[in-house]
């Protein structure tokens, strides 16, 4: 998480990009609800916070590492919009940068949609 912009995002959404940033899948999923609904880029969506979880720790696992730059924060309501570019780290140690675009839809403190819009495509090309 880039620390260069600190009150661009406010402390809790900073926190998630931490723990997303550190390949903490338990700590990812304490900010969704029960029945939260997560999509990212064209795959399905994924529905529960358990499943939520285990899809996201194995996505972890085809990466070593990552890290978030937010450029980017709009807020309208219970609604959060994030911008900004996520540096993969692969398994070989090459790097990649992609921009990202992510959508939070809040109920209370917790995230009940989260949207990631951008192509993991390069990602993962030989």
């Amino acid at each position: 998480m880039n620390e260069d912009a600190p009150d661009l995002i406010d402390t809790d959404t900073a926190a998630l990009f931490r723990a997303i940033d550190a390949r903490d899948g338990a700590a990812f999923a304490a900010f969704l609800t029960d029945d939260a609904v997560f999509r990212f880029g064209s795959a399905p969506p994924v529905e529960g916070r358990d499943a939520i979880r285990a899809s996201v720790e194995a996505f972890f696992g085809s990466i070593a590492g990552l890290s978030h730059r937010v450029t980017t924060v709009v807020r309208d309501g219970a609604t959060l919009f994030c911008e900004g570019e996520v540096t993969y780290e692969r398994h070989d140690g090459s790097t990649i940068s992609l921009p990202f675009a992510d959508v939070f839809d809040y109920e209370g403190d917790l995230i009940r949609h989260y949207k990631i819009y951008m192509d993991v495509t390069p990602l993962f090309a030989s």
